[in-house]
């Protein structure tokens, strides 16, 4: 099981990531063949499956979408736990509310996550 107190501390260090704009401190949380999915990996890259794999894609993937948002930023909104898995719960500032899926190793490194935006409300 996860332990909700380290899931609510990689949640926060998580979030602080992205507001900081460090693309090595939010690449920091994945393991180096994570895989995800998400609505803007099609939208952004023209993927038709949605995935992006292992963390040079990711970096690829992120690096112009924080050069080109410089005032990105996440508020937190919950943290969800599961067996292997954390769901963080959080608003895009601007944009939507999202709901991100991450499954992680033993050493604490997401392997896996799926990104959920909302279809409804905006902002």
């Amino acid at each position: 099981m996860i332990d909700p107190a380290w899931a609510r501390r990689f949640a926060r260090e998580w979030i602080d990531a992205w507001n900081a704009g460090d693309l090595e401190k939010i690449l920091a949380h994945y393991a180096e063949d994570f895989e995800m999915s998400s609505p803007l990996v099609v939208e952004r890259l023209g993927a038709p499956d949605g995935r992006v794999r292992g963390k040079r894609e990711l970096r690829a993937y992120w690096q112009p979408s924080l050069a080109a948002r410089p005032a990105l930023r996440f508020e937190l909104v919950d943290v969800l736990t599961g067996v292997d898995s954390v769901t963080l719960y959080y608003r895009n500032v601007g944009r939507r509310v999202v709901a991100e899926t991450l499954w992680f190793d033993a050493a604490g490194k997401a392997l896996r996550g799926a990104a959920h935006w909302s279809v409804g409300a905006e902002g």
